[in-house]
């Protein structure tokens, strides 16, 4: 009988973050200071982020110690499940044996209390009553709600208008753990007010969400910090518990993926699931191919421009060496909200950019058919980001099919669809539509920024 579940004890989770940064061939280059155009200071980011978090943006150690607790809080859910995908595998009549990493089981069914939890840690250890940030899907918005009521501060979120009027239930969740929830553009902020005399119905982007939670956030230097869910060198840091522990329950499984895949809308959870296999890689332990799947409609990473740019739309943010399609750059109204970014994070481009990771763009109406596929043979239903990596996923093992060659696949199911199943009922009801920008579109926000800086 094949073992479905590989699980580890809460004693044989990781005690340490890795730091890909100390392995990389070549460094990120480094984050400017909007004003002056000098690389950022641990002073600058202090500024915005708890101490500690700048320190670790700035730091190559390779491995940095995970406070006890952050493991405390960690054990409500971690180690998380790596399950063998047997029903998809029957479904597909592939020969590839085919992994996912479950991090939907956690309290906000996603993988981003990973980076919540610490984050929350070190605001509060240093005295931070009040954190603001933003949101996208609603993932990353529940997570700081949670993991902040844990240590007694207050969350302010700027949710992107779409998916505010799409996931009632993400921003109920919020509100649940104490958390406020505004739709982006507010008129709270300048950036918002700004936005909205544009364009009255914007829906919004989380270039601008984060403009507005970090102009709130600089309003009040004294006891406020802002916090973010992707993108930032801490975040993919602490991420690196999904794939550390995968490496070890894969040794469980006897197997060595051939293929590594995660989502990607700024980079979190593929990071977590990538960056320690890609260390084995980097060390010449193994031949792995890590692949990030972007959404067809927001295509940073296979189409866009390698450059600094700003992480907001207001340019309230450090300059950022990325792959980027211009912070001004308005998405479509995909369901996929937690995707649907103008750039890249830093480590992420560079490692693209010297050929160490793949990239691959995949249209939302493929996305949710896998999404479906996957619920019917695995009975999760998937979150629309996660659907991206399963779309990846069946396409790798369909190949496998068509030459007849076994592959071990695995992905990172980075959250559930329990409070996306608005987006199935549009799809199962024939109603989605896919977008891809034009390159005359593209070209005008990089052409704009680049007046811009």
């Amino acid at each position: 009988m094949k073992t479905k579940k590989f699980c580890l004890t809460e004693a044989q989770m990781p005690t340490q973050w890795y730091n890909i940064v100390a392995d990389m061939p070549r460094k990120p280059l480094p984050p400017l200071h909007p004003a002056t155009g000098r690389p950022v200071t641990r002073e600058d980011l202090s500024a915005l982020f708890a101490e500690e978090l700048a320190a670790q943006e700035l730091s190559e150690e390779r491995f940095i110690d995970i406070p006890d607790k952050v493991r405390e809080i960690y054990r409500i859910w971690r180690p998380t499940p790596l399950v063998r995908a047997t029903g998809l595998e029957k479904a597909l009549d592939t020969p590839a044996h085919i992994y996912f990493k479950n991090e939907s089981v956690s309290p906000v069914g996603s993988h981003k209390p990973n980076t919540a939890v610490p984050q929350a840690y070190y605001n509060s250890r240093q005295g931070i009553r009040h954190l603001t940030t933003e949101t996208g899907a609603g993932q990353w918005g529940s997570a700081i709600a949670f993991a902040a009521r844990h240590f007694g501060i207050d969350v302010r979120v700027f949710m992107v208008r779409v998916s505010y009027d799409q996931k009632p239930y993400r921003r109920l969740m919020m509100k649940t753990w104490g958390a406020e929830c505004l739709a982006s553009p507010t008129t709270q902020t300048r950036s918002g007010r700004e936005a909205l005399a544009r364009d009255p119905r914007c829906p919004g982007s989380l270039g601008l969400a984060i403009s507005e939670a970090v102009e709130v956030a600089m309003q009040h230097p004294g006891d406020t910090r802002y916090c973010l869910g992707s993108v930032l060198n801490h975040v993919l840091l602490h991420q690196t518990v999904i794939g550390q522990e995968a490496v070890a329950q894969m040794e469980m499984a006897d197997e060595e993926p051939d293929i590594v895949i995660g989502c990607f809308g700024g980079g979190s959870n593929f990071a977590g699931i990538g960056f320690p296999f890609l260390r084995r890689r980097l060390t010449g332990e193994s031949r792995v191919r890590v692949v990030a799947v972007e959404p067809s409609s927001c295509p940073k990473l296979t189409r866009g421009t390698f450059q600094y740019d700003f992480g907001d739309v207001a340019g309230f943010t450090p300059l950022i060496p990325m792959y980027t399609l211009g912070h001004d750059f308005q998405p479509s109204e995909i369901h996929a909200g937690g995707l649907r970014y103008h750039g890249a994070g830093a480590i992420v481009s560079q490692l693209l950019k010297d050929g160490l990771i793949e990239a691959q763009a995949v249209p939302q109406t493929e996305t949710l058919a896998a999404g479906v596929l996957f619920a019917q043979a695995e009975g999760i239903i998937p979150a629309p980001e996660s659907t991206h990596a399963i779309a990846a996923a069946i396409r790798e093992a369909l190949k496998a099919r068509e030459e007849g060659s076994r592959r071990t696949i695995l992905f990172n199911l980075s959250g559930n669809g329990v409070n996306d199943l608005y987006a199935y009922e549009q799809y199962l009801a024939g109603a989605l539509k896919d977008y891809t920008p034009g390159d005359d579109e593209i070209a005008a926000s990089v052409s704009r920024l680049a007046r811009i800086i």
